[in-house]
């Protein structure tokens, strides 16, 4: 059988089209979210929260020059007062007081307007993205994930599905439209210009149904991780800024004015860590999806592969972040650089290994 013969080309011209159309809605997106944070800002957006930053860090820098007062019993049966300085620790994320800021549209109708026809043309834009993602399926009759171009273009059509969502179930994510409407359009800019790959059938090795479990769980996985990881990323920042202002260093200016808009710091560290966790168990059943089908494939579960080696580092240390989270207590700054290694062992695991390394997975097509 001619397997090129297999390939319905009128629908890969067809997915082509809608990748690129969805690429241009993305930036119509784009610019919507960047007129409802410019708008945003021309009003006079309140700063309760830097206030009450300011209080609480006055309030615990009085307390701790207030001296403790002990008594002591002494040898000859008297007593005597001393005085000790009173230690107070730094506030942690959890109570530092913080509100979260009024969001993008900084609490302007005209910002808020801006905001909601990004929504809207993010919602035309990933339709466009999945029908595209759709007809490069029925191109070939097969999962559309099979080297990096499909990888790419199915990743990103989940992670903006996935922000969908959470917008539908009404949680407070809008502040993440902008920067995920810009990351998308990367990565769909560079699967279009570096990563493309003809439309075609598989290797033999990839015929199997765990095509369908093993790689797709990979990409929602990859996908849920993006945007732990823009969380963390956004919350180094915010915190930064409200340590600023506890410290009495106003930050002013159009980065003050962003950091003051953005959920506070306590909100972003909970919003990565329960991403993270939610989706921790399904990347630990990848790998071992992974591992029956190499079995099946090739007779053995585990070979250090290359990509078998570092998704067990990035399965490692995501553990490791997880555990301290629970048990060590660790929140702030270095549970997220912990985290941020670890999606950028990901990173390295899809990018790194796929182009530039060999092994039994160097099925990236380019």
């Amino acid at each position: 059988m001619n397997l090129a013969a297999a390939v319905n080309e009128n629908f890969a011209n067809y997915s082509n089209y809608l990748i690129r159309s969805a690429m241009f809605v993305y930036a119509l997106a784009f610019l919507a979210h960047l007129a409802e944070w410019v708008f945003g800002s021309r009003s006079k957006v309140a700063v309760q929260s830097a206030a009450l930053i300011a209080e609480t860090a006055a309030a615990e820098e009085a307390a701790a020059e207030k001296p403790v007062t002990v008594t002591v019993a002494r040898r000859d049966g008297g007593t005597t007062t001393i005085e000790r300085p009173k230690v107070v620790t730094r506030a942690s994320v959890s109570d530092r007081g913080a509100q979260d800021g009024p969001g993008a549209a900084g609490g302007t109708e005209k910002g808020d307007l801006y905001g909601r026809i990004a929504v809207s043309f993010t919602v035309l834009a990933w339709l466009l993205h999945a029908g595209g993602v759709g007809f490069r399926a029925a191109s070939v009759q097969r999962a559309p994930w099979a080297n990096m171009y499909e990888f790419s273009t199915t990743f990103g059509a989940v992670a903006v599905g996935a922000y969908l969502l959470l917008l539908a179930l009404k949680k407070d994510v809008r502040w993440i439209g902008l920067f995920l409407t810009t990351s998308v359009l990367l990565d769909l800019g560079l699967a279009l210009s570096v990563l493309y790959t003809s439309s075609d059938q598989l290797v033999p090795a990839l015929h199997s149904y765990w095509l369908w479990i093993h790689v797709s769980c990979a990409i929602i996985c990859g996908a849920i991780f993006y945007l732990a990881a823009l969380g963390t990323l956004l919350y180094l920042f915010r915190d930064h800024y409200e340590v600023a202002m506890a410290a009495g260093r106003a930050q002013g200016g159009r980065w003050g004015d962003i950091m003051r808009r953005m959920p506070a710091a306590a909100t972003l560290d909970k919003f990565a860590y329960r991403m993270n966790a939610l989706v921790f168990p399904l990347w630990t059943f990848t790998i071992i999806a992974g591992a029956i089908w190499a079995q099946a494939a090739w007779g053995h579960y585990w070979e250090w592969d290359p990509k078998e080696t570092w998704s067990f580092i990035t399965w490692v240390i995501y553990a490791c972040y997880l555990h301290a989270r629970a048990t060590a207590g660790w929140k702030g700054r270095k549970a997220a650089y912990l985290a941020l290694v670890a999606f950028a062992c990901f990173l390295f695991n899809y990018y790194g290994v796929n182009i530039f390394v060999t092994g039994k997975h160097s099925y990236a097509g380019v």
